[in-house]
């Protein structure tokens, strides 16, 4: 069927019944039509939208949680479910989001409503996904600001124990798995960057240097957003590529280091019993959404900015081949480290402790110590964190700015300028991201971070997919491709839509409910009351999505009726179900069309 039959059969109501159509299919027609009544702006050049993507999805999860994940998962083992998951999962739903933003010129929000009202929550949900997300990711931009700051003296002051912060009485000078002593980098991080408290009940004082640090990553965060697109596609030429300089600097440096081959020796050779162990599965898929920043809208956001034919499968494998290198560069580099470390130290690689943001703030710091002219390095790599936090944090700020200035016709948004939303979104993710800085913040950061980057993510996917693959149909989104390019897309993004992608995914919500392990940081467990908070935030973004359907069922527009059908047809195939509409309002209308039914709100 279609998109112009389709939209022809919204008007064609069957005798028995007087409900009026309100389907929201969208077109090419619609599209076009409505960039006359708004302009929208566009990529000056696609390789800025590429490069925008890249530095979206290149972030500090390739350098910190990718190196972390393979740790932890006994190094090559988790590299063989990483790259399945990114072929079945991560690049179609990677192209399927280019592909509805690029289409519907619109952010997440508008866009799923338009094509989903049922599910048109899930746009919400992405968006309040995202919001989240950068009221605390902006601390790691912070610690890595405060490290930079601190990089600029001989010796770094991480260096050894002869602090006023160190406890001479457990800090040794060298790097040691002994439980009693702590490493200088680690006393450095806990008792002089954060003031580290005893746990969630107690956040202590505000961190006032952090607290001005926070301000000005979100100062610098305004300023390169704040123009629009225009002005973003010309920031992200040196902050997409300037890290990768640094990367490619520490790795040459540190592939010549004593013991570099052990370590890339533990990095690429598997733990084949590993693979057994579910949560490797489910940390790989995980791994994949956020390092591909799949179902947080910013990619929905950013593709909305693009010209109506642009080739959209070309931008995917960009993005997605450039995060995996990046991510294998980072392993490639963490893991020399690794190797140098433990015939330093003369320790297991298997048994340096590693936990949270640790990797980045104590042991790659420690590493740096032991090379020549270290602070050149502390500096160089310090840079990169920033650089690549920022990249994120842009995305992560549009899709908000971007969603609320696509309602800019409703309320009192219509009065309000783009420098001002930006700016307004920029000042309430600062105050909320306040608690951060407090001296007990490391413990709000991986609660936080726990339950919407590691938890939310995969339900909301799996609601994303059913939303466009199902209710709206490969059939239509297919041919919506074929409008602006001119070719379906082919067979293997097709199948990964309409079953691979849907069953997979929800096959990782089920285990990650059976399998659930509650958050904790090093040795410290979250008390009761913090996993229940930890679920509230879980929850603060996917409690829109039965939100939207309620308002959709209320709100929409017929009479009540009484229906029952055994087919319902979903992609032009049919699938034997039973729905039974027992006199409720607004439920989906049935429309037939040339003896075909399709799902209508």
């Amino acid at each position: 069927m279609s998109m112009r039959n389709i939209e022809d059969s919204d008007h064609v109501m069957t005798s028995n019944t007087n409900i009026e159509s309100s389907t929201t299919t969208p077109s090419a027609e619609n599209v076009k039509s409505n960039k006359k009544l708004q302009t929208r702006e566009t990529w000056s050049r696609k390789i800025e939208f590429i490069l925008a993507g890249i530095g979206y999805s290149v972030g500090l999860g390739n350098i910190w949680r990718f190196p972390f994940l393979c740790y932890r998962s006994g190094g090559g083992a988790f590299l063989i479910p990483f790259f399945i998951m990114l072929v079945v999962l991560g690049i179609p739903l990677l192209y399927m989001e280019i592909a509805i933003g690029q289409y519907l010129q619109v952010g997440p929000v508008k866009a799923l409503a338009m094509i989903c009202p049922l599910l048109k929550g899930v746009g919400i949900a992405t968006v309040a996904i995202s919001f989240i997300m950068c009221t605390y990711y902006n601390i790691i931009i912070t610690w890595a600001l405060y490290y930079l700051i601190n990089s600029f003296q001989y010796p770094l002051p991480w260096h050894s124990c002869n602090n006023t912060w160190n406890n001479p009485e457990t800090c040794t000078d060298s790097y040691t798995i002994n439980n009693t002593t702590d490493s200088a980098s680690q006393q450095f991080f806990n008792y002089h960057v954060l003031q580290k408290t005893t746990g969630l009940d107690n956040l202590g004082n505000i961190r006032w240097e952090h607290f001005g640090l926070l301000f000005l990553a979100w100062v610098i965060v305004y300023f390169c957003i704040f123009k629009g697109i225009k002005w973003t596609g010309k920031v992200v030429y040196f902050t997409a590529l300037f890290p990768y300089l640094v990367l490619f600097a520490l790795l040459i440096n540190n592939t010549q280091l004593p013991g570099a081959p052990n370590g890339i020796n533990y990095f690429v050779n598997p733990s084949w019993e590993k693979l057994q162990d579910v949560q490797v599965w489910i940390n790989a898929a995980v791994q994949v959404f956020n390092s591909l920043g799949i179902g947080f809208g910013s990619l929905i956001a950013m593709a909305s900015y693009n010209k109506f034919n642009n080739k959209i499968l070309d931008d995917t494998l960009a993005i997605s081949l450039m995060n995996t290198a990046t991510s294998i560069i980072s392993g490639f580099v963490i893991f020399s480290g690794f190797g140098y470390m433990s015939q330093l130290i003369n320790v297991p690689i298997d048994e340096i402790a590693v936990d949270g943001p640790g990797l980045v703030f104590v042991i790659y710091p420690e590493a740096i110590v032991t090379m020549p002219v270290s602070p050149l390095w502390a500096v160089l790599f310090f840079i990169m964190l920033v650089f690549l936090g920022l990249d994120s944090q842009f995305a992560m700020v549009e899709v908000m700015v971007t969603s609320l200035m696509d309602s800019q016709n409703e309320g009192l948004l219509k009065h309000l300028r783009k420098e001002v939303v930006v700016l307004a979104v920029c000042f309430v993710a600062f105050l909320l991201g306040i608690p951060n800085v407090t001296q007990g913040g490391i413990y709000v950061f991986q609660l936080l971070d726990h339950y919407t980057a590691q938890v939310s993510i995969v339900f909301l996917m799996f609601f994303e997919v059913l939303a466009i693959c199902w209710f709206y149909g490969v059939t239509r989104l297919s041919q919506n491709i074929t409008e602006m390019l001119g070719n379906p897309p082919n067979f293997y993004f097709r199948v990964s839509w309409l079953v691979v992608s849907p069953l997979l995914i929800l096959v990782l919500a089920v285990f990650i409910i059976i399998d659930f392990k509650p958050v904790h940081y090093g040795k410290y467990q979250y008390p009761d009351w913090a996993q229940g908070l930890g679920w509230v935030i879980a929850l603060a973004s996917l409690v829109w999505i039965p939100f939207g359907a309620f308002h959709t069922m209320l709100t929409s527009r017929g009479s009540f009726y009484s229906a029952e059908v055994q087919y319902l047809e979903v992609q032009d195939n049919f699938y034997p179900i039973v729905i039974k509409l027992l006199n409720l309002p607004g439920l989906p209308q049935l429309v037939k069309d040339h003896q075909k039914i399709c799902l209508c709100y």
